[in-house]
């Protein structure tokens, strides 16, 4: 169960026009957006750049999940990065946005995300895609897989963090 009473997302019953595999990684982006709503929204603006006991902050965890699901859904959809997706990767660790920005990137990329979920033809889980400098093999199915994964583990991350800077006010 949740902290608001609901069971998460993929135990509610939502989303079943989705075939599964898109709709398990549709439930991972619902479940990041309620944590870390629920566990990183209170923070300030240096709570969220903070580095308690040297661990990535919570603003670095919001940009790499947000860039890392487009770059992850470019590989997925047969596509190479672009040149901006590449910049952006190397200012996750930047700090200087304000919180509006942080969750606003967080959340568009969110839905931007679902968006591109939806449209990837599950009869295609198979098909082999390339990730990466060196086109490391897998499958949309695989990267699909990963979306899920790699979003909870970095909400995880940054929910574990937020949770540090909370019993660190006291």
């Amino acid at each position: 169960m949740t902290l608001s009473g609901l069971p998460e997302p993929w135990l509610r019953g939502t989303r079943g026009e989705v075939p599964a595999v898109l709709r398990g990684a549709l439930h991972a982006l619902d479940l990041a957006r309620e944590d870390i709503e629920r566990f990183c929204a209170g923070l300030s603006l240096s709570e969220l750049n903070a580095r308690p006991f040297d661990l990535p902050s919570v603003a670095f965890q919001l940009k790499h999940t947000a860039r890392s699901l487009d770059r992850l859904l470019t590989y997925a959809e047969g596509r190479s990065l672009s040149q901006d997706q590449l910049s952006a990767l190397g200012t996750e660790l930047e700090d200087g946005a304000g919180k509006d920005d942080l969750f606003a990137e967080f959340y568009a990329a969110l839905e931007q995300s679902a968006a591109r979920i939806v449209q990837f033809d599950v009869s295609a889980l198979e098909d082999s895609r390339r990730v990466g400098k060196k086109g490391l093999p897998t499958t949309l199915g695989g990267l699909l897989v990963h979306v899920a994964d790699h979003t909870q583990r970095h909400t995880g991350q940054a929910v574990t963090t937020a949770k540090i800077l909370l019993a660190l006010r006291k």
